[in-house]
C-alpha cells in the first residue's frame, strides 16, 4: 500500500494512506508518530527514515485505520478509556496511559491531550501548543464519521465537539485524520449544529452499507455522519428519558483529500 509522506515544516509531516492520515512531530529531544496508519504496517521504519531522534507512538483511539502499525512498537500512549476498543491482535507489549490535561514534551514542542470521548471511549485530540495546532483525530473533520456500532456515543460526541468550541482560542487550524487538510477551526461549530439536527431527526437519511453492515447516511453541510440503521428509532427513544442537544454555526474551509465514506474508519 502507498503512503504519501508530506512535509508540513521542518518539524512535521503528514503521511497519506488511502482514506486516512497520521503524523510525524519532532522537537529538540525526541520525536512521536500520532497514530501508525491501515495498512502501510511499517510506520515505525517510515518515521526512522526522516528522524533519528528517539520515536514513540501515541493513538488518538484505536480504530483499526489508526493502529495498523501498532505491533512495531513496544509501547504506546493511550487513554486507558480506549482499551476497550484496541483489538488485541494490534497491541504493543505495553500501554502508557494519558489523561486529560496530560502533556508529553518532545523537547521544545509540548503537546496537551484533550479527551473527546464519542467517536469512541477514549478519544483524544492532541493540542500542539506553541504552533497552535489541534490534531483532531477523526471527531473534527469534514469527511464521513463513523458513528455506527457498540463504540459510538453521539450525545457524548455532542459534548465533546462543544468543549473544543470553547477552547478555539489556544488553536488556529486543525490537522484531522481524514478529509480535508487542514481545516479552520470554525468546522466546529458546524459539526456541533449538524450534530444537533441530527439528534433531533432534522437530516434526511439515505441507506448505505459498510462492510455489509446496514446503515443510515446524513449528509450534512459539516460532513457525513454515518449510523446504525435503527438511529431514529434510537434517537425517539432517547429523547424521552433527556434533552436533546441543540447547536450553532459557523464557517469552514475545503481542500479535499478524503474518501466521501473512509476507506476503512471515521
Amino acid at each position: 500500500m502507498e503512503c504519501r509522506i508530506i512535509r508540513i515544516d521542518d518539524q512535521t509531516w503528514r503521511l497519506e494512506e488511502e482514506g486516512v492520515r497520521f503524523f510525524l512531530l519532532t522537537g529538540s529531544r525526541s520525536a512521536l508518530l500520532i497514530d501508525s496508519g491501515m495498512q502501510v504496517h511499517n510506520a515505525k521504519k517510515l518515521a526512522e527514515g526522516l528522524t533519528a531522534l528517539p520515536l514513540s507512538l501515541l493513538n488518538t483511539h484505536a480504530d483499526r485505520d489508526h493502529i495498523g502499525s501498532n505491533a512495531e512498537f513496544d509501547a504506546v500512549y493511550m487513554s486507558p478509556a480506549e482499551l476497550v476498543n484496541y483489538p488485541l491482535a494490534k497491541k504493543a507489549s505495553d500501554i502508557i496511559p494519558i489523561r486529560d490535561g496530560s502533556s508529553i514534551d518532545l523537547g521544545g514542542r509540548r503537546l496537551e491531550i484533550i479527551e473527546i470521548p464519542g467517536h469512541t471511549p477514549g478519544s483524544i485530540a492532541v493540542l500542539d501548543v506553541e504552533r497552535r495546532v489541534l490534531f483532531s483525530g477523526d471527531t473534527v473533520q469534514d469527511g464521513s464519521i463513523f458513528l455506527f456500532g457498540p463504540m459510538r456515543n453521539i450525545p457524548a460526541f455532542y459534548h465533546s465537539l462543544k468543549r473544543l468550541e470553547g477552547m478555539t482560542g489556544r488553536f488556529d487550524l486543525i490537522y484531522p485524520s481524514h478529509g480535508s487538510f487542514p481545516v479552520k477551526k470554525e468546522l466546529i461549530s458546524r459539526l456541533i449544529s449538524q450534530t444537533a439536527k441530527l439528534e433531533r431527526g432534522e437530516l434526511a437519511a439515505s441507506e448505505a452499507a459498510f462492510m455489509g453492515i446496514p446503515l443510515k447516511r446524513y449528509e450534512a453541510d459539516a460532513a457525513v455522519f454515518l449510523c446504525d440503521a435503527d438511529h431514529g428509532e434510537k434517537t425517539e427513544r432517547s429523547a424521552q428519558g433527556g434533552q436533546r442537544p441543540s447547536g450553532n454555526s459557523g464557517a469552514d474551509d475545503k481542500e479535499k483529500s478524503g474518501k466521501g465514506t473512509e476507506g476503512e474508519a471515521g
